[in-house]
C-alpha cells in the first residue's frame, strides 16, 4: 500500500505545488517505482523565499529565548506524535529499515529539545574597566540561512539545519533532497504547526545548482550550512566566497576503524558489522577502513563475513529486515565499480560484492580482504554496505593508514589498553573519535570533521553558535 504523503514546497507558510513548474520522480528504491512528483523551484520561488527569509528575520530575531523554546519543544512534542507516519514515509523514499527511521525521529526530538533549553545560555559577559568605563560582549543570530540537506538521514539532517538556527533567531531557507522531500516536509511542518511563524523557515526544492547559486548570490543570505560530499562542498565554499558568507561544512569521510589485538573481539564485531551496514553503509560516519592487527585478522575477518551474510536484507518496512535498498539507481552501480576495481588489484571477496534481485537497489552486503591502497575504493568514501579489511603490522602503521587519506570526519578504535587509548584520541586526525564504541553523536555533543571532511561543527551549545555573530560593546 502507498500511504507516502503529498509534497510540495513551503513558503512563507503555504504548500506551493503546480503552476507548470518542472518536477522531480521521487521513486520507492525497494522496487524502483515512481511514488509523487515533487514540484522544483524557478526563480520567482527562490525569490519569494528569500523575501520571506528576510521577513522573518526582522521578526525572529527579536523573538525572546522562551519564545524559541517553546516552540522547539512544541515540534518535539508533535514528532513523537507522528512519528510513525513520518517514519513509514522516510521508508517509502529512502528505503532504510522503519526501526532505523523511528530512531531518527527520536533523534531530532532529543535534538530539538537540547535547543529548547540551549537557546535560554547564550550567554555574553562584562569585560573588566577602569570606573566610568564598561565592555561586553554579546551574541546575536548571524541572519537568515541557507541550509542544505542530503537524503541519506532524510528527517535527522533536516532536523539539525533547522533547530540550531531556529534556537539562535535565525531565519532558514532548507534545501532538502528531492529524492527524499516528505521527511523533511514534516520536520518543518511540525515546527510550524508548533507555533514558528511561516516566514522564518521555507523548504524548497529544485536543481541543486541552480539553486545554490540563486540563493547564495542572494545578498540576504549570511550564512551557508551543508551536509554532502567533499566535491559538492568546495563548490559551495567557493560561491560563498562571493558574499564572504559564514560556512559550516558536514564533508565526506572515510573512517577508519583501528582494531588490537587485545580488543573483545566478539564484542567488537557484534558491535561494527550492524553498525557498518546500517541504512546500507550510506552513512557519513560509517566504519569503513578497518585496519587489524595481523595476529587476530584471521579470526576478524571469518567473524565479520559471517555475521554480514547473515544479515538479512529486504524492504524496510518489512519488520525482519535488517538492511533495506540503496537509496537510488546511482549507489548500487557505485558499489559494482568500486568492488570490481578492486578485483582488479587483488582484493578477496569474503561475501556479497554483488546486486540482490531484479528489482529496487538492493546490494548484498560485502567484505573485501587484503584491499592494496592503489584500489580506488581505500581512497574513495563507497558510501555503501561494503567493509574494507586489512591486516597491519602494528599501532604505528595502523595510525599512519587511519591519517593517510585526507578525510578526518569519525574514526574508531577497539583496544582495552587505557594508554593507547590516549595515545589515539591524541594521534588520530579525525573530528569525532570512539573507543570502542560507535556511539560518536549526541545532542550535547559537537559533530564535525577535519581536513577535507569539512569545518565547522553542528549540534550541542557549538552547532547554535555557528549560528550566532560576537558583538563587543565599548563605553567611555
Amino acid at each position: 500500500m502507498n500511504d507516502y504523503p503529498a509534497v510540495s514546497m513551503i513558503i512563507a507558510g503555504e504548500r506551493v505545488t503546480g503552476g507548470g513548474r518542472r518536477t522531480h520522480a521521487v521513486i520507492n528504491p525497494a522496487n524502483g517505482e515512481v511514488i509523487a512528483q515533487l514540484p522544483l523551484a524557478e526563480p520567482p520561488d527562490l525569490d519569494r523565499a528569500l523575501d520571506a527569509a528576510a521577513r522573518g528575520f526582522a521578526r525572529w530575531r527579536k523573538s525572546t529565548a522562551p519564545e524559541r523554546a517553546a516552540v522547539l519543544e512544541g515540534a518535539a512534542r508533535l514528532l513523537l506524535e507522528r512519528q510513525e507516519a513520518i517514519a513509514r514515509a522516510a521508508v517509502l523514499e529512502q528505503g532504510k529499515t522503519l526501526a532505523e527511521a523511528r530512531m531518527e525521529v527520536l533523534m531530532v526530538v532529543g535534538l530539538f529539545r537540547f535547543y529548547a533549553g540551549e537557546c535560554q545560555r547564550i550567554y555574553g559577559r562584562t569585560l573588566v574597566r577602569p570606573e566610568g568605563q564598561r565592555a561586553t560582549v554579546t551574541h546575536a543570530p548571524v541572519g537568515p540561512v541557507a541550509a542544505f540537506a542530503p537524503w541519506n538521514f532524510p528527517i535527522g539532517n533536516p532536523g539539525r539545519k533547522l533547530g540550531a538556527p531556529i534556537a539562535a533567531g535565525c531565519s532558514v531557507i532548507l534545501k532538502a533532497a528531492e529524492e527524499t522531500p516528505a521527511s523533511a516536509l514534516a520536520v518543518l511542518q511540525a515546527l510550524l504547526d508548533a507555533g514558528l511563524p511561516g516566514d522564518v523557515a521555507q523548504a524548497v526544492f529544485g536543481v541543486p545548482d541552480e539553486v545554490s547559486r540563486h540563493l547564495l548570490g542572494s545578498p540576504l543570505i549570511r550564512k551557508v550550512s551543508f551536509t554532502g560530499s567533499t566535491v559538492v562542498g568546495k563548490h559551495l565554499m567557493r560561491l560563498a566566497t562571493d558574499n564572504v558568507l559564514r560556512t559550516t561544512m558536514e564533508l565526506g569521510g572515510h573512517g577508519p576503524v583501528l582494531v588490537f589485538a587485545d580488543a573483545d573481539l566478539d564484542r567488537a564485531l557484534d558491535t561494527l558489522v550492524p553498525h557498518k551496514l546500517r541504512n546500507a553503509g550510506q552513512v557519513c560516519v560509517s566504519p569503513t577502513r578497518f585496519l587489524i592487527e595481523e595476529s587476530v585478522f584471521d579470526r576478524f575477518a571469518s567473524g565479520f563475513a559471517e555475521r554480514a551474510a547473515a544479515l538479512r536484507v529486504g524492504d524496510g518496512l518489512d519488520p525482519e529486515s535488517r538492511m533495506g535498498p540503496m537509496a537510488n539507481a546511482r549507489r548500487p552501480e557505485a558499489m559494482e565499480r568500486l568492488v570490481g576495481e578492486a578485483r582488479t588489484h587483488g582484493a578477496r571477496v569474503l561475501t556479497g560484492g554483488e546486486r540482490i534481485g531484479n528489482r529496487g537497489y538492493f546490494f548484498a552486503p560485502t567484505v573485501l580482504a587484503e584491499v592494496p591502497v592503489t584500489a580506488a575504493i581505500m581512497n574513495e568514501e563507497p558510501f555503501g554496505p561494503v567493509a574494507i579489511l586489512n591486516p597491519m603490522a602494528g599501532e604505528a602503521a595502523m595510525v599512519e593508514e587511519a591519517n593517510r587519506l585526507p578525510y578526518g570526519l569519525a574514526a574508531y578504535a577497539w583496544t582495552e589498553d587505557a594508554r593507547r587509548q590516549r595515545r589515539l584520541a591524541a594521534e588520530v586526525e579525525a573530528g569525532m573519535l570512539g573507543l570502542n564504541t560507535t556511539m560518536i553523536a549526541g545532542a550535547d555533543a559537537p559533530f564535525g570533521g577535519v581536513k577535507w571532511s569539512g569545518h565547522g561543527a553542528e549540534d550541542g551549545p557549538e552547532g547554535l553558535h555557528a549560528c550566532l555573530v560576537t558583538k563587543t560593546v565599548h563605553e567611555g
